[in-house]
This record gives C-alpha cells, structure tokens and sequence, in this order.
C-alpha cells in the first residue's frame, strides 16, 4: 500500500506507468531511451477513495483528468527513468494529500460599522470635490 496520509492509502496496483521518450534537449540519449514516465491513476473508478476526497481530487486535478476519470501526471524533468518514475509519484501524492484535507469552512462576516462609516465619509469628500470642478451654473441648475 501507498501511504498518502494517516488514514488513507492507495494500491500501487491501481496506478499504471508508461515509459516514453522525453521531449527537449539530450542528444543521443533522448533519442534512443524511454525516460519520461506517463502515470495514469483511475480516480473515479479507484476503490481507496472515499467519495468526499474523490471530488475534490478531481476538482484539483483541472487538465491532466481525462473524461472518464483518469488522472494523467507526465513526468520528463529527470535524465533517468527512476527519478522521473519517483518524480510522477510523488506528484500524484501531493495532490492525494491536497484533496485529503478538508477545507475550513467560511463563516460569513459583515463589515464592522466603523468601516462603513470611513467609506460613506470618503464617498461624501469625493462628492462634494467633483461638485467644486463643475462649473457655478451648473450647481445653480
């Protein structure tokens, strides 16, 4: 099992990696070996997931959730497909832990009284320095 938090754990099973030739700069090397790592995760479909967590999972999941509920995490940054490998897991579990924790509720606040009253009394100055740009004719109509 793949510890995300205290109290939830995913299946390394669940989880499938491709390797892939890595994009960019690296001569010889990134033209012969499969060093990028695709990491493909069935969120909607994944038994581990309580269904609180798999909402908000796939809310930060944004682009890399495909329609059917897979997550997609590429991971090109390392040379070697061991980091890149680790790299793409550990991505995966940050954003595990981020759906894990429930956000705090808002409570609804007001503006204190005071605040009111500074932004009436600045409206009020605004006012009446727009009324001394007007020409006197106009303040008589």
């Amino acid at each position: 099992m793949l510890a995300i938090t205290k109290h939830l754990a995913i299946d390394p099973a669940e989880i499938a990696e491709t390797f892939v030739r890595a994009s960019g700069p690296g001569g010889q090397n990134v033209n012969k070996v499969s060093t990028a790592v695709e990491l493909r995760f069935d969120a909607r479909h994944s038994p581990s997931l309580p269904p609180e967590v798999r909402a908000r999972l796939e809310h930060l999941a944004g682009a890399r959730l495909t329609r059917s509920g897979v997550i997609v995490i590429t991971a090109e940054r390392f040379r070697s497909q061991a980091r890149n490998r680790e790299d793409a897991r550990q991505r995966l579990i940050g954003l595990l832990r981020q759906a894990a924790e429930a956000p705090r509720p808002r409570r609804a606040t007001k503006p204190p009284r005071a605040a009111k009253a500074r932004r009436k009394e600045i409206k009020r100055r605004r006012a009446v320095l727009k009324a001394h740009r007007r020409s006197p004719r106009a303040v008589e109509d």
